[in-house]
């Protein structure tokens, strides 16, 4: 019962972390990556303000914002970084990204149009060593001009405006302009990359992006976060599905001892299942009072094991925290990691798939023995009694 109650316990806390990093990473990556965009096969979009009001009239898209993509070269103090820009609307940016719930210094509405400031992410920012106040300089190839010389990159120094860190790779690959900057820089005219938009459900971005290029007439095209980011989620479910075939294994250690026990208890009571069949005892009444003992320690393991499990995943991150307290150590380091603490979330379908495949082993553990107990013949069994 104990080894049974162990292995659901283990498989259930353990399930209920992996949900949690899924759901850290959910968050933090699809917050800063486009669910869904739109642009135009052609060129830039230009119209995307009556395409942006066109969209929201749908109840499945949450809001939209236009930015610019591009890529440069940061410059600063002798060092050259290579970086994403983004040119973004700042009061729309902040209802389709959470860039502006992490900002450690300054804010996304410090980028005015015309400024030329700029936000980096912390670890980039840490990396050309540059605080708030100081002059970088972006060098682009987009929107240059070829002259006798050849190909003339365009540079513009910009003012660092403030940094931002939600614990991934954007930290330090990512930087933002007001996209009325990036427009001028890239000589685009009044267009832009493409349209942002944030859905309802992320996880049907998918199917959502497809609804609306059929609702559209023109040349645009539709991606979405399966493009870029599908890859990542896939691989985390696959992580998620062989961890829990792995610790299942755990419960099948359990499940066997059932069977060496009831083996030996087969054994050992030899002479009392031949006198109850010689009173008369059916081989079904016996295979059924040693189904009952094994199955029953199957379900008393799986009760505790499953009540321990729930209540050891509600209350993992302040066990983690008092962990970490107690002993001095650090379980996940910030510097390593993107997340500082243990994250937990329990799925009642976790819970309902642990308990079935604990119970279903446990029974399955008792057919042997029992059907061992059921052929036991009275004669041979009371020989030397």
């Amino acid at each position: 019962m104990l080894g049974i109650a162990l292995g659901v316990m283990v498989l259930i806390s353990v399930m209920s972390v992996m949900n949690g990093f899924e759901r850290e990473l959910r968050a933090r990556i699809l917050g800063m990556t486009p669910h869904v965009i739109i642009g135009d096969r052609t060129g830039p979009l230009q119209d995307w303000q009556q395409l942006a009001k066109k969209l929201k009239n749908r109840k499945d898209v949450v809001a939209t914002a236009p930015y610019i993509q591009t890529q440069g070269m940061l410059r600063a103090h002798g060092l050259n970084q290579y970086a994403f820009i983004q040119g973004v609307q700042p009061q729309a940016e902040s209802k389709v990204s959470i860039v502006a719930d992490h900002m450690v210094e300054g804010k996304l509405s410090d980028m005015t149009p015309g400024s030329w400031k700029i936000i980096l992410g912390d670890d980039l920012a840490r990396e050309l060593g540059l605080f708030v106040g100081d002059k970088v300089t972006l060098i682009v190839v987009e929107g240059t001009s070829v002259s006798p010389a050849g190909i003339l990159p365009r540079y513009r120094r910009f003012t660092l405006a403030g940094t931002f860190q939600v614990r991934a790779e954007m930290d330090s690959s990512l930087a933002l302009i007001n996209y009325k900057d990036a427009q001028k820089l890239l000589r685009m005219g009044d267009g832009v990359t493409a349209l942002r938009l944030k859905v309802s459900d992320v996880l049907h971005a998918h199917d959502i992006g497809s609804q609306i290029r059929f609702a559209l007439d023109g040349p645009y095209y539709v991606s979405d976060w399966t493009y870029t980011q599908g890859s990542l989620f896939r691989a985390v479910k696959m992580e998620k599905a062989m961890m829990f075939l792995l610790l299942t294994f755990i419960i099948a250690v359990a499940a066997f001892n059932i069977v060496s026990t009831l083996v030996m208890v087969v054994t050992d009571k030899l002479p009392d299942i031949a006198i109850l069949k010689t009173l008369g005892a059916k081989p079904r009444t016996i295979l059924s009072i040693f189904m009952v003992q094994g199955g029953l320690n199957g379900v008393i393991g799986t009760i505790i094991g499953v009540i321990s499990g729930v209540l050891l995943s509600l209350n993992l991150p302040e066990f983690a925290t008092w962990l970490e307290q107690t002993f001095g150590i650090s379980l996940l380091p910030g510097d390593v990691y993107f997340i500082d603490f243990l994250p937990s979330e329990l799925h009642l379908s976790d819970v309902t798939q642990v308990t079935i495949a604990a119970l279903g082993m446990s029974f399955l553990a008792t057919i042997y023995p029992a059907w061992r107990a059921s052929r036991v013949k009275p004669a041979e069994a009371l020989r030397y009694e």
